[in-house]
This record gives C-alpha cells, sequence and structure tokens, in this order.
C-alpha cells in the first residue's frame, strides 16, 4: 500500500462525551442513552440497517481511546470513520466507510463498498473479552491505522486506496440485529494530529 504521511493539524483534546448526555452527538436517540457515565446503544426490535451514533464534528486523523462492552447478544459492534453518513440506505444515521469491528469478528470493513479489507481475528480473539469491558486505542493516522485491544497491537493497516479516505463523523455502531441487543461505551478521549506513538501498549500483553 502507499504510504500517506500524517496530515498537519491543530492537536487538540476532543471530549467527545461528557459523561452526562449526548450533547455533541447525533443518531436515532430512540435507541442510545446514557446512564451512569456509560453510553448505551439499545434496540428491543429489529434493526433492519446498521445505524450509527455519530459525532456531530468530522475527524482524519486521531488517537481515539475508549472502552467497549457488549452487552447483550453475540453480534459485532465497531467504530465507523473516514466514511460518510449514508442517509440513501434507507437510515438516516447510518454509514459508508471503514469501520474497525469488536468485540468478536474483528476486522477492518468497507462499509457499501469492499467489505472485509482487512482481518485480525486470529490475533485478536486471544485478547479479546465477549463480554466484558475492553479497553481499545485506535490511532488513525495518513491512510494508516494500528488497533489496540487490552494493551496488545493487533493490527497495523494501510488503507491501499487512500482516496477513500475524507475527515468524516466518528460512529459508534448498533449494528443491524433481528435480536435484542445492548452495547456500552465510556472513557472515549479523541485526541485531533496525534503524536505517531501508542499509549496504550503494555510490554507484557498476552503475547
Amino acid at each position: 500500500a502507499p504510504v500517506v504521511p500524517p496530515r498537519e493539524g491543530k492537536r487538540e483534546v476532543i471530549e467527545l462525551f461528557n459523561g452526562k448526555d449526548l450533547n455533541g452527538w447525533v443518531g436515532h436517540f430512540k435507541y442510545w442513552s446514557v446512564k451512569d457515565g456509560v453510553i448505551i446503544g439499545k434496540n428491543i426490535s429489529e434493526i433492519p440497517v446498521s445505524t450509527y451514533l455519530l459525532t456531530e464534528k468530522s475527524y482524519s486523523d486521531f488517537r481515539l481511546t475508549f472502552d467497549f462492552k457488549l452487552a447483550q447478544s453475540e453480534m459485532h459492534s465497531g467504530i465507523a470513520m473516514w466514511g460518510r453518513v449514508a442517509s440513501e440506505r434507507n437510515d438516516p444515521a447510518t454509514y459508508a466507510g471503514h469501520l474497525v469491528m469488536f468485540p468478536s469478528g474483528h476486522g477492518f470493513y468497507d462499509l457499501y463498498g469492499r467489505n472485509m479489507i482487512h482481518q485480525n481475528n486470529d490475533i485478536a480473539k486471544d485478547v479479546s473479552k465477549q463480554h466484558d469491558w475492553n479497553s481499545y486505542e485506535i490511532l488513525a493516522q495518513g491512510n494508516r491505522i494500528r488497533f489496540v485491544i487490552n494493551g496488545k497491537l493487533v493490527s497495523d493497516w494501510r488503507e491501499p486506496e487512500p482516496d477513500r479516505i475524507k475527515a468524516a463523523p466518528i460512529g459508534l455502531q448498533l449494528h443491524s440485529n433481528k435480536q435484542p441487543q445492548e452495547v456500552q461505551w465510556r472513557n472515549l478521549k479523541l485526541e485531533t494530529f496525534p503524536e505517531d506513538e501508542l499509549l496504550t501498549v503494555k510490554a507484557d500483553a498476552a503475547k
């Protein structure tokens, strides 16, 4: 893949989530709520098209750290980025672009595009917890995405078609599903135009 260097811009720490409400986010609030410092995405009836809680602002190069828990269902979730809101797909809060998938069926996916673009499940599944809190770091710079689960680097990948990358909202995924499901997020911290280093990798993370 070509090497696109990190973009230049102002480095700042953004409080994506204030811990109290969904100020700064857009989406179908019938699915999204906040309780005890946790963003909860939850459905009881069928979701025909994957839907997202989206940041109002757009980002290209960033570091995102957060904790995630799959509270109900076995369906994966993920972080959508580098794309666009794809309202022509029968949901004004669905997404076309890159998806970093977890806590099962790990990989990188191109939503409404090339489908699975990067496999990492063999390494990720050994450090991931299916129904407990996991800590994540996503470092997106240029056309490179590094992904850390619970202190272990599981992916260092470059987008082979960099023209697909756009500054875009970041989305939390509630996957299309016929089953009830619940996903939980906390401690979301975003840094724009970050240093080129991973902050959460532990030397002793499961080998």
